[in-house]
């Protein structure tokens, strides 16, 4: 293209750049014109997939069956879980370990923390 430039004349360089600037406002416009209208990978955009009310509420209804299903029994048998509760020497264990824990920083003094 550099080779092309050298060998025209000034006045055909001129002439060359109003066509050039002729050829954006002309593809100015057409963006302007084509704003209104979405492009999908060039191509004009897929129509919208609607789904009717009552597919909704079907599949509402089974994914909230599905939740409360997870939610309410242990796998697929249908009981209930356990609910998991310490013993009281169990507890009883935990708090003498917490006070030792406690007993051991503040015989530190304000250091240790």
């Amino acid at each position: 293209m550099s080779n092309i430039l050298l060998n025209l004349s000034a006045t055909q360089l001129r002439e060359a750049l109003v066509i050039r600037e002729k050829i954006e406002a002309l593809e100015r416009d057409l963006e302007e014109l084509l704003a209104g209208t979405p492009l999908t990978n060039g191509k004009h955009a897929l129509p919208k997939w609607t789904m009717s009310a009552a597919a909704r509420a079907k599949i509402g209804a089974a994914q909230k069956a599905r939740w409360a299903k997870e939610n309410s029994t242990n796998g697929s048998n249908g009981k209930l879980k356990p609910k998991r509760r310490l013993s009281a020497s169990a507890r009883a264990k935990i708090a003498a370990v917490a006070r030792a824990r406690w007993a051991k920083v503040k015989a530190q003094g304000r250091n240790a923390l």
